[in-house]
């Protein structure tokens, strides 16, 4: 964008430059108002054309130094606008190199495809974990919205294989397909498939009879926002204090409380302990609401003699610095 003070210069000295040859060709020669002003332009943009009426000799004069100080004018303003528009056009190639440079650097990432309504709320609530994400959005007039937004992002179609292949998918951990249609979510989903056969892929339907071929496409969860919201506000119903504890569990605006999931690696010193041989509601202050084993079982509200193995995934409740240290002692 032109700097503010570099345009009011260049329209001061434009202004300047036209109205005093303008003043100067009715003081020195008497022309009328219209005849100087023609004879200032003409001679400031250098056209060539002649006269409109014989000068003197002090007019003469005062035509030349027009001439120099107009030239002077014109070549920088002219200069001024190729400057901007080169520099602009560099400053888009350099700021897209950058862009490409940080996704290629990226591993186990997710790609949101789409970055409409529901695709930007999902992107502003990865990026508060905050997760690697990139963004795919067809639409130039959402790349602004994109930039404010801070989100690494590839403007182009999301069913493109180079589209998909420039935003990692090859590194990625998951893809969530939230285009405007269910036709382009199952065209999308074929050929992330495709080009990825163990990706997670979580895709957004709108209607009903969408869901079967979204999963026969390849997509590992199928999910309708206005089924999740008409659930989400009878819950708010029939369930107001659970689903208000919910909202604070998941929001990350309060530390007090959150619940967070927590992968256990091979590494951990936890693993293969019973949780009351971990100390983890001791040392942490947790509490343990269930175990997520390997085979996908999930084991709610665990005994005290569960043990914890390599691989499993511990849902727990608690402080935010304390789910912190629990994480790392989990996954170190």
């Amino acid at each position: 964008m032109w700097p503010p003070r570099h345009f009011l210069i260049i329209v001061t000295l434009l202004v300047f430059t036209v109205a005093a040859g303008t003043i100067g060709f009715e003081l020195i020669e008497g022309w009328g108002f219209m005849d100087a002003l023609y004879m200032t332009v003409i001679t400031i943009a250098t056209v060539g054309y002649q006269e409109i009426r014989p000068l003197g000799e002090a007019g003469r004069v005062f035509n030349m130094v027009l001439i120099f100080f107009g030239l002077g004018t014109t070549t920088y303003v002219a200069a001024s606008v190729v400057r901007f528009m080169v520099e602009g056009r560099i400053r888009a190639i350099m700021g897209r190199r950058r862009l490409d440079r940080r996704i290629d650097r990226l591993r186990n990432h997710y790609i949101v495809c789409g970055y409409g309504r529901i695709g930007r709320i999902l992107c502003q609530t990865l990026q508060q974990k905050p997760v690697d994400l990139v963004a795919i959005e067809k639409s130039p007039d959402l790349v602004p919205v994109m930039e404010q937004d801070r989100v690494l992002f590839v403007q182009g179609e999301a069913t493109s294989e180079e589209t998909l292949q420039r935003a990692g998918i090859a590194r990625a951990r998951g893809l969530v397909a939230v285009l405007g249609t269910d036709t382009d979510n199952v065209f999308l989903v074929l050929t992330a498939r495709q080009l990825a056969p163990q990706l997670m892929i979580i895709a957004r339907t709108g209607r009903e009879e969408s869901k079967n071929k979204l999963r026969a496409a390849g997509a590992n969860i199928v999910e309708s926002p206005y089924e999740l919201g008409a659930s989400r506000l009878a819950q708010r119903i029939m369930r107001p204090a659970v689903t208000s504890f919910l909202d604070s569990a998941f929001s990350n605006t309060r530390k007090d409380i959150q619940m967070e999931e927590l992968a256990v690696s091979h590494a951990s010193p936890l693993a293969h302990l019973s949780l009351k041989d971990s100390g983890i509601r001791q040392k942490y202050n947790l509490i343990i609401i269930a175990i997520k084993n390997t085979d996908g079982a999930m084991l709610f509200n665990p005994s005290f003699e569960t043990t914890i193995q390599p691989g499993d995934t511990v849902i727990a409740v608690g402080e935010v610095e304390n789910l912190d240290r629990l994480e790392n002692a989990l996954n170190p």
